[in-house]
């Protein structure tokens, strides 16, 4: 029987390029089985959207004997980054292409079915919470 894994993902950066964190929260059956975030120090938002997703993808690769028979979503809320993913809009800054080829190494080497979505910014507030909680504890950051 397929199972269905829920990865919301998030990043932010506060001052664009600023202090910046990213986040993710892999949810199973309604309940949340991982979550995770990360200070980046100095980018931007672009930059911390793709570093949340690159981070669930390497959740992914590092569990994939678990999620094998799985489908795996990525929800997220920066509508530049899910259609770069998808392959909907071009990636022409470089420093966004390579962050873009580590995600799709990423999913390729996962031999998991994995899928992107576009879902609304007040439908991803766990993983916002966590970009927020971090980037709270690291506010001294210059």
């Amino acid at each position: 029987m397929e199972e269905t894994y829920f990865i919301n993902c998030d990043g932010g950066a506060r001052g664009n390029p600023g202090p910046a964190a990213a986040a993710f929260v892999v949810k199973k059956g309604g309940k949340t089985i991982f979550k995770s975030n990360k200070f980046l120090g100095k980018a931007t938002n672009n930059i911390a959207e793709y570093e949340a997703a690159i981070a669930a993808l390497r959740w992914i690769n590092h569990n994939k004997k678990i999620i094998k028979n799985s489908e795996v979503i990525l929800l997220m809320d920066s509508e530049l980054i899910t259609n770069q993913l998808l392959g909907n809009f071009k990636t022409k800054n470089p420093t966004l292409k390579k962050l873009l080829e580590s995600a799709k190494l990423l999913e390729q080497n996962s031999k998991i079915r994995i899928s992107y979505k576009l879902i609304p910014r007040e439908k991803n507030y766990e993983a916002d919470f966590l970009v927020n909680e971090i980037l709270n504890r690291n506010q001294s950051f210059t």
